[in-house]
């Protein structure tokens, strides 16, 4: 379930966020089909990058990573560990923002088990998101610490993922997050390393 949950958030991110700061979730779904034709096989080149809006760029990004997979989501995190240091700041801050703004850091660690974590972390440095940085250094510590109870949750069942949020040690850096994003906005600066970096996000 955890996969399929997250793949639908992704998607339903890169249809109604682009380069605009999150909002909390609408829960509008969209099918994987309508957000790949929207950007169907884009081979990324320095060129396309550059006439890009950027409201289009994360989403070109999004998708040229996704066709990596080939489909192949259970090893997700093996085949984002094979891209450029661009790409894993990209995929792992992307699905972080995405996940916490929905479910909060309980959802993140929830549906990744953990495996971005370190990435979302070096991620959101080299991109100097640094109100950010502190925060999820704080989150990941608490998660290390509570992962094992936490992990009694995980049957794959609605009903236990809802009671994986009772007195759970991370819901209090949601509004942190949440506040932060007033302050900071993610994406912009994800955007901006793209545009210094387009080498790293090329085919």
């Amino acid at each position: 379930m955890k996969k399929e949950i997250l793949v639908l958030l992704l998607l339903t991110v890169l249809s109604s966020c682009n380069n605009k700061q999150m909002e909390k979730p609408n829960n509008e779904m969209v099918s994987e089909k309508n957000v790949s034709d929207q950007n169907k096989n884009v081979a990324l080149t320095i060129q396309i990058i550059d006439k890009l809006s950027d409201e289009d760029v994360e989403g070109a990004i999004y998708e040229n990573i996704v066709e990596t997979f080939k489909g192949d989501f259970d090893n997700e995190f093996e085949h984002i560990k094979k891209l450029s240091a661009g790409q894993q700041m990209f995929w792992a801050t992307w699905i972080l923002e995405a996940e916490v703004n929905n479910g909060g850091f309980n959802q993140y660690y929830y549906n990744s088990d953990g495996e971005f974590a370190e990435m979302a972390l070096n991620g959101l440095k080299i991109i100097k998101a640094n109100k950010f940085v502190d925060l999820v250094s704080r989150a990941n510590s608490v998660y290390e610490k509570d992962k094992e109870r936490l992990s009694a949750y995980d049957d794959g069942s609605m009903e236990s993922f809802s009671k994986s949020y009772k007195d759970n040690p991370l819901n209090k850096f949601d509004d942190e997050f949440y506040d932060l994003e007033k302050k900071q906005n993610i994406s912009k600066l994800r955007i901006k390393y793209i545009r210094e970096h387009k080498s790293e996000f090329v085919n």
